[in-house]
Parts: C-alpha cells; sequence; structure tokens
C-alpha cells in the first residue's frame, strides 16, 4: 500500500543512493565508502527481488527495484574494477567480517519466518540483513578522520529512509484492518537503533558547522 510516509521513504532511499553515485562519479573517488557495506545491501536486493521474475505488483515497484540493484551493482563494479576509483578504496580499513553478519541472518531467517520456502525465507533473510548490513560502513567511518560531506549525507539519507518507512508502518497499522508483519517491523526498529548515534554526531557538527567525525 503507498501512503506519502512509504513514498518519502522510498524517495529518501533513492536519494542517498545518486548521492553515493554522483560522490563517487565527480571525485573519482570512493574514500570513506565500504565495499562491504555495498556487497551486503547486493546480497540484500538480491534476495528480495527474486519476485521480479515471478510476481508483477506495479510498474513503480518494478522500476524502483531495478534501479536499486543495477545502481549497488555499479557501485560495486567502481570499486572494484575501475582504474581509478578502485585505488582510492580503503581497503585496509575496511575490515568487518561480514560474515558474521551473514550467517547468523540466514540461520534466524530458517528459524523465524512466515512461511518455510525458499523465497520466503531468502526474502526474510534480506529483511534480518538489511537491519545490519550498515555497520561496516560505520565502523569504517569510525576509523576515519576525513568524513567528507557526501559520504556523511549518504549515510544519513540511508538511515532516514527506514526512519520514515517505520512511520508507514504506524500508518499502515492505524488505517488498515488486520495489518500485522512483525519480523519487517522488529527489524526495522533495530535497523534504525543502529543509525541513532551517527544521526547524533551527523546532526551535531550540521548544527555547530563541523566537520563530521565519529568517536572511535
Amino acid at each position: 500500500m503507498m501512503n506519502i510516509f512509504r513514498l518519502a521513504g522510498d524517495m529518501t532511499h533513492l536519494l542517498s543512493i545518486i548521492v553515493l553515485l554522483l560522490k563517487i562519479n565527480a571525485t573519482r573517488s570512493c574514500r570513506g565508502v565500504s565495499l562491504k557495506t555495498q556487497e551486503l545491501y547486493a546480497l540484500v536486493f538480491v534476495c528480495r527481488y527474486l519476485d521480479l521474475f515471478t510476481n508483477f505488483i506495479s510498474l513503480y515497484n518494478t522500476i524502483m527495484k531495478i534501479i536499486f540493484l543495477a545502481s549497488t551493482f555499479t557501485i560495486i563494479y567502481w570499486m572494484r574494477f575501475h582504474k581509478v576509483i578502485r585505488v582510492t578504496y580503503d581497503r585496509e580499513q575496511d575490515t568487518f567480517r561480514y560474515q558474521f553478519l551473514v550467517l547468523p541472518c540466514l540461520v534466524l531467517a530458517m528459524v523465524l519466518n512466515s512461511e518455510f520456502t525458499v523465497m520466503e525465507v531468502l526474502w526474510t533473510f534480506s529483511i534480518y540483513l538489511e537491519a545490519v548490513a550498515i555497520l561496516p560502513q560505520l565502523v569504517l567511518l569510525q576509523r576515519t578522520n576525513n568524513i567528507d560531506n557526501l559520504t556523511g549525507n549518504y549515510v544519513f539519507l540511508l538511515g532516514s529512509y527506514r526512519a520514515l518507512y517505520i512511520l508507514n508502518w504506524i500508518y499502515r497499522f492505524m488505517t488498515e484492518p488486520n495489518y500485522r508483519q512483525y519480523l519487517v517491523w522488529i527489524s526495522g526498529i533495530v535497523q534504525t537503533i543502529v543509525y541513532i548515534d551517527f544521526f547524533y554526531y551527523y546532526i551535531k557538527s550540521w548544527r555547530n558547522n563541523e566537520k563530521l567525525s565519529l568517536p572511535a
């Protein structure tokens, strides 16, 4: 169901990716961007959007899914293979071992799901993984003292998208009879909590007109 909060969340999510694409393309640098987070999001989108081949919901829905998939794989390609951009990747700092996120989320999806089928387990896995996919990016930002504005804006917009989705869920709960998605709600709340520390320092730096930095 589409409402103003869902639309605002989608547009904020889309804007976050546009900001990141512009940053990398314009500066020819991916410094401060976590490849591990981008690969986790690629895994999230692949597992969640398998229904592209089986279930048409709307043209809007299909286009948004294709955009998220294409943009994320474009970023990964630039960071891994572009002859200029790849040399700016902070490989030595981006060392978060994301298998400690992927494996627990997969096990949890196999245990806690609404239906034990391949498609449903993979969809549920994507929900759990998205809640923690930003962690490598946040850790990388903590390790650097030079967070540029575009990278900070990207992370802020990405966190704001999930906060707007929580408002969407509240709205739907109040207006749609029998609307219940407990696993999605809990995962979304966890994901928003992960961003709280970043939000605090982002807003603080903006109010004080200071360079954004996170405590180590």
